[in-house]
């Protein structure tokens, strides 16, 4: 009798067949991240923390609640928080922010542009739009221009929040040349705690904000000077792929650049932009 009910319990605690099926379905609409069947055990393991916060006991019981009517407006975005992937290092694929300091910002500054809007289209926990504000500040310091400003969103709502704090372990800030790290980076205000602060002017330069690069619209306000959208794409399928930089490069104003991660291509694809640099292309 009790090895019986020990046997459901622990059958009732893994992610069946059709629990998945439907959550990769919904994951794949909302998200656009993909869900093949070897990521199965990866979506087990990250749905016993949304088990955990909602209390539900076991898996199976948690997709029952999940998908009862009324329970996924508020929880979904928990459930996209949870699967979502937030990789991100300062000056990550260093080479691209070479190519904004050289050739981007010199090209505005010839063209008589004073002020630029900067997007960092998926900007995890913060690295990204930090290490482009580190990059155009430093220019802006020694040439006297652009003034400018950076969007950065994410679909995850905790790595916002971490982003807009601006705190991150001291080890992650080892990437950030030295000169830039005195200038923008502060030491812990505790004694003995081993995490750094992005100095305030730098953070106030940012605005974050929720966004999903599946919605049909991107309300981002005026073009864009630089879009960064790296390393994204790649959970998205080829269709959602094409459609995703067509919006994206709706946004830029002409001649306006988009930096997508080193191991993703936009080969076959029809859209208005040429490519100038490894996986940097500019609007036409």
């Amino acid at each position: 009798m009790s090895t019986q009910v020990a046997t459901n319990d622990a059958a009732s605690d893994r992610l069946d067949a059709r629990d998945f099926a439907q959550l990769a379905a919904l994951i794949g609409e909302v998200a656009g991240i993909k869900m093949p069947g070897g990521k199965a055990t990866m979506l087990e393991g990250r749905l016993r923390r949304r088990v955990r916060a909602t209390g539900t006991g076991t898996i199976a019981a948690y997709c029952d609640w999940f998908f009862a009517e009324g329970h996924q407006g508020e929880e979904l975005t928990h459930l996209i928080n949870a699967v979502t992937t937030n990789k991100t290092d300062f000056f990550r694929e260093p080479r691209h922010f070479d190519y904004l300091r050289d050739h981007v910002l010199p090209a505005f500054l010839n063209n008589g542009r004073r002020k630029i809007r900067m997007w960092s289209a998926a900007c995890s926990t913060g690295a990204e739009p930090y290490t482009m504000a580190m990059v155009v500040d430093a220019f802006a310091a020694q040439h006297g221009a652009p003034d400018y400003s950076i969007l950065a969103t994410d679909l995850d709502t905790e790595v916002l929040e971490a982003a807009q704090r601006g705190i991150y372990p001291a080890a992650m800030v080892s990437p950030v040349p030295p000169a830039h790290r005195q200038r923008y980076v502060l030491g812990a205000r505790e004694a003995g705690r081993m995490d750094v602060r992005i100095v305030p002017a730098l953070r106030a330069a940012i605005g974050f904000a929720r966004h999903n690069l599946m919605d049909e619209r991107y309300d981002v306000g005026e073009p864009m000077d630089v879009i960064f959208c790296r390393n994204v794409l790649i959970y998205f399928d080829k269709t959602q792929q094409e459609k995703v930089v067509r919006r994206l490069a709706e946004c830029l104003r002409p001649d306006g650049y988009l930096f997508l991660g080193h191991s993703e291509s936009i080969a076959g694809f029809d859209l208005p932009l040429a490519s100038v640099a490894n996986t940097v292309f500019q609007r036409i």
